[in-house]
């Protein structure tokens, strides 16, 4: 008897685990059930994917950048975090096991008013309160104990926020920053070349609320966030960076996007280059990434679309680390 009970066990988990690696395909919306959480600075329900199932993996949460989206909306072509999302179901996840939140919606309102890109709702501040209510929300409806985060661009200091402020780290198994402005962004000068500036690129003045965030490595956010240790445990952290070039980094040509001055957002020289990088974290540099940019050919852009960081995220995921 009690090998019959121990195959039909063996049966029933084989059955899971064949349920999660044949999940298909990584959708748009969230289970009917999912609690809907209103996006605190747009007033309207938060966009991206999820799907109800059995739940074998530490759920995944992505987040995008600024002025992107989850997945491709009729106002945004990028949303390539999703499919970053895909190759994992793919390689076994479920769909029930990959989430996403889109913290600034669907990027419509751009068309009306292009400096939404450096205003108040596309700052970490103003989405810290969605992501908090998100990630509880994903726990609660997996019932699992911790998360792990995928993030792009701003996208990581997103998530490192969210955890300083809530000091909420002990939900976070593994985060992979991949190519976030850690220490600042390069398009917040006052120089005349600084074309960002212009309220048809972004407004990206040094009185933008994204440049009061970003604008330099020593604003009061970034002075906040990088206070201390980088990586506080048990957060285990990748960080996969361009080493070449990158528009909000590196002051030279990427792919169609023209360089502007290496300066901060109060005109003095500032490096830029090694904003991405977090101490303590593991790290993997890339080059050559503007080929996976098949908009703009950029390596911001493209390291997102990379083989070698779905690769990465991949492995990071599924290792079997220890802790610090």
């Amino acid at each position: 008897m009690k090998s019959i009970h121990r195959i039909l066990a063996t049966l029933l988990a084989a059955a899971t685990l064949g349920a999660a690696h044949a999940a298909g395909v990584v959708g748009n919306t969230f289970p009917a059930d999912f609690p809907v959480i209103e996006d605190t600075s747009l007033g309207k329900p938060v966009i991206g994917f999820g799907a109800a199932g059995p739940v074998v993996h530490t759920p995944v949460i992505f987040l995008h950048g600024n002025n992107d989206t989850p997945f491709p909306t009729a106002c945004n072509p990028l949303g390539r975090i999703q499919a970053l999302a895909q190759n994992l179901a793919d390689r076994g996840y479920a769909t029930s096991e990959l989430w996403a939140l889109g913290y600034q919606g669907d990027q419509c309102n751009l068309a009306t008013d292009q400096t939404h890109r450096s205003r108040i709702a596309h700052t970490v501040a103003a989405n810290v309160p969605d992501l908090s209510r998100f990630v509880q929300a994903v726990l609660a409806y997996t019932g699992a104990k911790e998360v792990d985060i995928v993030a792009h661009s701003l996208g990581v200091p997103l998530a490192r926020e969210w955890m300083r402020q809530e000091n909420a780290h002990r939900l976070v198994r593994r985060l992979v920053a991949i190519d976030g402005p850690n220490h600042g962004i390069i398009n917040c000068s006052p120089n005349p070349a600084n074309y960002f500036q212009a309220p048809a690129a972004g407004g990206f003045t040094p009185s933008a609320e994204v440049c009061k965030e970003f604008g330099s490595p020593d604003t009061p956010f970034l002075t906040r966030l990088n206070h201390g240790d980088d990586t506080p445990a048990p957060t285990r952290v990748l960080v996969i960076r361009n080493a070449d070039k990158s528009f909000v980094y590196f002051p030279i040509q990427d792919g169609f996007i023209a360089p502007v001055p290496a300066e901060d957002s109060f005109g003095r020289p500032t490096d830029f280059s090694k904003s991405a990088r977090l101490q303590g974290a593991e790290e993997l540099n890339l080059s050559g990434q503007g080929v996976y940019d098949k908009v703009l050919g950029t390596s911001h852009l493209g390291i997102l679309n990379s083989p070698d960081t779905w690769q990465a995220t991949f492995d990071f995921l599924s290792a079997r680390h220890h802790r610090h």
